[in-house]
């Protein structure tokens, strides 16, 4: 990515770099949340899942604001030609596709860096500041 800025500790010392200030790294699922939740027991399904039209809506409008879009998915590299051609056919614009995401969910990201969780719940809209309880590390 060509915007990432050039990050450093209280040293001086080179870390990862981030992205520019009000830029978000998107990491969307497809199954359940952009479409259709399709088994990848059931490829055949994938060329017609049905789409959730305001996650096109919402997902395009995002990258048009030049945050990042990737989806991360938890079908396989079997599944890739499908899934681009469906993502494709339906106009999404996206930065990145990655496969092979872990199933069964409950995920619990755990990362140097800020991660934000939003758990869709059937429908894309604008996201709003909320307070919630999270789990942290112990001091």
């Amino acid at each position: 990515m060509s915007n990432l800025q050039p990050l450093q500790d209280d040293e001086g010392n080179p870390l990862s770099p981030g992205l520019p200030e009000g830029v978000k790294n998107f990491l969307i699922d497809i199954d359940g949340t952009i479409c259709d939740d399709i088994p990848n027991e059931e490829p055949e399904r994938m060329a017609t899942a049905k789409l959730y039209p305001d996650a096109l809506a919402t997902i395009n409008k995002w990258f048009d604001e030049g945050h990042v879009i990737t989806f991360f998915t938890s079908r396989t590299e079997d599944h890739r030609a499908v899934t681009v051609e469906w993502l494709d056919r339906h106009q999404f614009r996206y930065h990145a596709l990655l496969m092979n995401k872990p199933r069964g969910g409950n995920y619990h990201w755990i990362d140097n860096h800020i991660v934000q969780a939003t758990r869709y719940v059937g429908k894309f809209t604008d996201l709003v500041d909320a307070k919630s309880t999270i789990q942290v590390f112990k001091d």
